[in-house]
């Protein structure tokens, strides 16, 4: 058996190799966005980055939602320096509720890098807002073949649960094996917090107010698994019901309710 000595020395070199590892992962990216929208001027969206999604979709955006998604002032402004949309109860083209959809789809898409969220969610049962990406092109197939990346996702009725998500074929919703993680924040309605991925091709890492929480690794087994080779776009978006918005009802009497996104920011990968 070989004695080890200068156990000090032997552990603080461990120590630094562990954060010479973790440096060189933070320099992967860039440190100054190229895209970001940070909400600060008054009025519509803009439409140079974002479009409107209308409707209801297909059965609730595939989902049994109750909202229709509109455009309208009343459900989606920028005003003091954040983006702000607005779920009503009110009878709308057939459906229960308004709200508004928007989507980065015909104007950018994004493919690896460091994607940063600083929003604040609604605190009412039966909301489900979320800041997610899809596919720009449905490669390997319609969902969930070809991926889905939720950035954060938010259900009224668990307030201090905050999620991060990412569906594939093999791993999604549909066979409730998505891969996710779902973290405990004191303050997840109250205040602002911020939602990250690092988004590489060895895998998706997720944060919340800078703390690792998820990790998905791209385990080499294909596009079943890891259809993250793609460019994808960005959605930001408040849902009312569904299948998991509203699996323990909505408080109709407790709406209007607001989420409320401070800035979006991505950093792309380095060039190697």
């Amino acid at each position: 058996m070989m004695v080890i000595k200068n156990t000090k020395y032997i552990l603080t070199g461990i120590i630094a190799l562990l954060a010479i590892t973790s440096y060189a992962q933070e320099e992967q990216f860039e440190s100054t966005p190229t895209w970001s929208e940070e909400f600060n001027y008054e009025g519509r969206p803009d439409s140079l980055k974002w479009e409107f999604d209308y409707g209801t979709g297909q059965h609730g955006w595939g989902n049994n939602e109750l909202q229709y998604y509109v455009n309208t002032a009343q459900n989606i402004m920028v005003s003091n320096g954040t983006l702000k949309i607005h779920a009503i109860h009110e009878a709308t083209n057939g459906m229960a509720y308004s709200s508004s959809k928007i989507k980065t789809l015909g104007k950018n898409g994004f493919k690896y890098g460091r994607i940063e969220v600083s929003a604040k969610v609604p605190p009412q049962v039966g909301t489900w807002p979320a800041v997610w990406m899809m596919p720009v092109h449905n490669v390997y197939g319609g969902w969930p073949r070809s991926g889905e990346i939720d950035i954060v996702e938010h259900v009224g009725y668990d307030p201090k649960q905050l999620h991060i998500t990412v569906h594939t074929l093999d791993y999604n919703g549909m066979i409730n094996n998505q891969k996710g993680s779902n973290t405990y924040v004191e303050k997840a309605i109250s205040e602002f917090n911020t939602y990250r991925i690092d988004w590489t091709e060895e895998g998706i890492t997720g944060y919340i107010n800078d703390k690792k929480v998820y990790e998905y690794p791209n385990t080499g087994k294909g596009h079943t698994s890891w259809p993250f080779d793609q460019e994808f776009y960005l959605i930001v978006n408040l849902a009312v019901g569904g299948d998991w918005g509203g699996r323990k009802g909505v408080q109709n009497e407790t709406f209007p309710a607001t989420f409320e996104v401070d800035y979006i920011r991505y950093y792309p990968l380095k060039s190697k």
